[in-house]
């Protein structure tokens, strides 16, 4: 699992790390997909073990009072692990909204011909053609295009570039993870580029999602 999870640089990796920058405690989801989720109890084991032997961050902290939910089922009780029977879920999405405000909760970084895109460049077909690669990929498809028109204009934008780094202590550096960050107003959407902003809220958009980058969520105007 070790080796498909990380030492695998030449596969798509069908997992993410789910945060908010600035908090002052540590939280944070963890998405599995497809048959990533078969590697779930083993996950589970290695975050209890992270927390309680190995330790977080440079001083490897010990944490012993906490909680560790499996799509909102607590399975840490009594210092004892127990998972659900049923833990996989679908991705169905009932609702369709044209007017949104789309938010970048963590660095966006994503390039075009090989340079990474400015604020001021960045277009609604990025983002959604972004997110729709990331599906097929998921899924074990090869590149192909988005099959639907992607419909919809960006009628505001509030954009900034965020510096964020992290150290790697098994490549003993440091990782350059900035990005654009800030929200984006959506006018005039079709059904189809709804829908695919809508999975990006869980899959995440743009490059290096699995650190957690790429976080987006749509409010609803």
């Amino acid at each position: 699992m070790y080796y498909d999870f990380y030492e695998n640089k030449n596969t798509y990796h069908a997992y993410r790390f789910d945060y908010e920058l600035g908090k002052a405690y540590y939280d944070f989801n963890f998405y599995l997909f497809n048959e990533a989720t078969q590697s779930l109890p083993l996950i589970i084991s290695a975050f209890h073990f992270m927390l309680t032997e190995q330790g977080l961050g440079k001083e490897r902290r010990i944490i012993k009072d906490f909680d560790l939910f499996v799509n909102d089922i607590n399975c840490y009780k009594d210092k004892s692990l127990s998972l659900p029977t049923s833990y996989t879920k679908h991705i169905d999405i009932q609702d369709f909204h044209q007017n949104v405000i789309l938010h970048f909760r963590t660095p966006l970084r994503m390039k075009q011909n090989n340079v990474f895109v400015k604020s001021q460049n960045l277009t609604l077909h990025d983002i959604g053609n972004s997110i729709y690669q990331r599906q097929v990929r998921i899924l074990g498809r090869e590149y192909e295009k988005f099959p639907h028109q992607i419909s919809g204009e960006i009628a505001e934008r509030d954009l900034f570039f965020k510096e964020l780094t992290r150290l790697s202590n098994r490549q003993k550096t440091t990782m350059n993870l900035g990005g654009i960050m800030g929200q984006i107003t959506l006018q005039g959407l079709n059904k189809e580029t709804y829908e695919i902003l809508k999975i990006g809220e869980i899959l995440g958009v743009g490059k290096q999602c699995v650190f957690g980058l790429g976080k987006i969520t749509l409010e609803v105007i």
